[in-house]
This record gives C-alpha cells, sequence and structure tokens, in this order.
C-alpha cells in the first residue's frame, strides 16, 4: 500500500485486497485535516499514519467513518483526535463491542481470512464508539476546503455516509455502492437512490472503499448494472 495524492486537499492510503484493507483518505485544509474511515485494525491505521508523516502532513484530528463495518471501523481505539458517525453507524458498533466483550473474538475472526489474516499473531480486538454521533448532515470548514457528510441510503448497509470535499468535487463512497452484506444482493431501487444521491451531489472523481479513484459514470454504471 502506498499514500497517494489526488487533488489539492485529498490524499489517500490505498486498498489491500488480501487482508480487506479499504482506502483511507485524508483530507488538509489550512486550519486542520481529517481522514476518512479508520481502518481494519491499530496496525493499519499506524501505517496510514506514517505515511503521512513521511510526506510532512498532519495527523487528522478528526476521522469521519463511512460505515460500520470492521475493515474501516476497529482501529478506531487508535485513531488520532476524535471519530465522527452517524447514529446508526454507532448502534452497530455498539452491538459488536458488547458481542466481543461478552464472547471474545472467535465469531469475529470466523469471518473470513481477510480478517484472520489482519489480526494475526494474536492482536487485540477491541471495538469502541464514536466520540460525536450526528444525524442528517454536517458542514466541516477545514479552512480553505469545506467538507459535507451527509446519511445516505445504500444497497450494501442501512448506515451509509458520504463524505464531500466541495473545492475538490471529489466523493468518498466508502462501500455504499456494494451489495448488501452478507447475502450479496443489491437491492434496485436503494441503488437507485443512492444513484439520485451521487448525481445530486455532483463529483468529479467518486472514490470507493476497495477500488482505484474513478470518473462518476463508471461509478454510477457499477452500481446500477
Amino acid at each position: 500500500m502506498e499514500l497517494k495524492k489526488l487533488t489539492e486537499h485529498i490524499w489517500y492510503m490505498t486498498y489491500e485486497e488480501e487482508r480487506d484493507r479499504p482506502n483511507l483518505g485524508y483530507v488538509k485544509g489550512d486550519n486542520w485535516s481529517l481522514a476518512i474511515d479508520a481502518g481494519h485494525s491499530e496496525a493499519h491505521i499506524r501505517e496510514f499514519y506514517s505515511l503521512l508523516e513521511k510526506e510532512g502532513l498532519p495527523l487528522p484530528m478528526l476521522t469521519v467513518l463511512t460505515h460500520w463495518h470492521w475493515d474501516h471501523t476497529f482501529a478506531m481505539h487508535a485513531v488520532n483526535g476524535l471519530c465522527l458517525a452517524n447514529e446508526k453507524t454507532n448502534k452497530h458498533l455498539e452491538e459488536w463491542k458488547n458481542k466481543i466483550e461478552s464472547n471474545g473474538p472467535d465469531g469475529f475472526f470466523s469471518i473470513g481470512e481477510s480478517v484472520r489474516k489482519e489480526y494475526e499473531g494474536n492482536r487485540n480486538v477491541i471495538v469502541t464508539l464514536a466520540d460525536i454521533v450526528y444525524s442528517g448532515e454536517v458542514m466541516l470548514d477545514l479552512g480553505g476546503c469545506k467538507v459535507r457528510v451527509l446519511q445516505s441510503e445504500s444497497p450494501h448497509t442501512d448506515d451509509a455516509t458520504l463524505v464531500y470535499v466541495c473545492e475538490d468535487e471529489v466523493l468518498f463512497l466508502g462501500d455504499s455502492t456494494c451489495p448488501q452484506y452478507p447475502n450479496g444482493e443489491k437491492d434496485k431501487v436503494l441503488a437507485g437512490k443512492l444513484s439520485d444521491k451521487i448525481r445530486e451531489i455532483g463529483p468529479k472523481i467518486c472514490v470507493e472503499g476497495h477500488w482505484v479513484p474513478v470518473e462518476p459514470e463508471d461509478t454510477l454504471a457499477d452500481l446500477l448494472g
């Protein structure tokens, strides 16, 4: 994995298939910076921070979560600064926190080989909740760079958050365009509502969780295909 600069204000750490690690976004304003998604484990987020530091970029003061799935959130306990999530995401995290604290991590490890590889060497599984919870939409001003954070219907989960970097016209979608987990079905009605939301926002670049940045036409074709 590597850190790539996408636009004037945006960098991202590239995704990895083997451990199911998603892209981790980074947005730098004149006054402060934020990250998009917390990563799969503490090792994942530490690698991200190391790459930021090598580029001379300050660590994020806020991390915005796109949805609750472990590969995007289970390093929350190790992030710099605070975490922001919508209400539904926080409820899902609370359920998993209680489940792992009560029953241990074996159920989590049984999800798949990618999880076992991420946590090999008996790494601790720690689930924490968001520091800040929002509902609907919030606008963040990083200084010369505004970031729109908004909930959206999605075929993947019921708790999708989209992150739009206004000046750069880049939309981070997390995994919202993917089929529903775990049954692999894609609800056409929900896909249509998400496509309408993407068109309403009008980005020039879309960044999905486990793919390279593309033009919105590519994202929409895949979403509605």
